[in-house]
């Protein structure tokens, strides 16, 4: 069949028709098929994050003997560190410590104040310790305090020395002069359970 054998008029209706079927099936392609091509990529993504899930779930299970020891090994380590952390006693429990540590120094500390109540820890929220505040006193020379407080937040950890007035002695003794009165407060966690 030759288009130059058609009428005009069924030339014009066929080249019509040719037409709408091309757009129609652009239409088509975009439309819905563009749609369904979007879907599958988007499925194609979720599949890939499940499996990379998956291989994660299967890794953590193939190596959960180390994360359990892992784990027993940071219980431990936690438990070691919460050895040196206040509990019962509070009060007692400060003196007992700090008595065997400034025997090593010059430092006299004959006031000791009494145990605030045990607060939430105000430097870190949400931490699952408590602290609590006692105000010490006493005299010592200022190199000898010095070596004092930093030996003694060093050694431990859980102590912070807060609030430190030093005052000059005026004392009419020769060894008054070179002494200074102090007094600060003492901060130290305490166990969550033990107030």
């Amino acid at each position: 069949m030759k288009l130059s054998k058609l009428s005009k008029e069924k030339r014009d209706q066929l080249i019509l028709v040719v037409m709408l079927t091309v757009f129609i099936t652009a239409g088509l392609g975009f439309g819905l098929i563009k749609r369904q091509y979007q879907n599958l990529a988007h499925l194609a993504a979720r599949r890939l994050r499940a499996e990379t899930e998956l291989a994660q779930v299967q890794n953590a299970v193939k190596h959960a003997a180390q994360i359990a020891a892992r784990l027993a090994e940071s219980k431990k380590a936690l438990a070691s560190q919460e050895a040196d952390i206040a509990s019962g006693d509070m009060y007692s429990w400060v003196i007992n410590t700090l008595r065997p540590f400034k025997a090593g120094y010059k430092v006299d500390v004959p006031q000791f104040g009494l145990f605030g109540a045990a607060t939430d820890v105000t430097l870190l929220p949400a931490f699952p310790y408590k602290q609590a505040t006692l105000p010490i006193a006493g005299t010592a020379h200022f190199h000898d305090l010095g070596k004092f407080i930093a030996d003694l937040e060093n050694q431990f950890p859980h102590f912070q020395v807060l609030n430190l007035n030093l005052d000059l002695n005026a004392g009419p003794a020769s060894e008054d002069h070179e002494t200074i009165s102090f007094k600060m407060e003492l901060v130290t966690l305490v166990k969550p359970n033990s107030s």
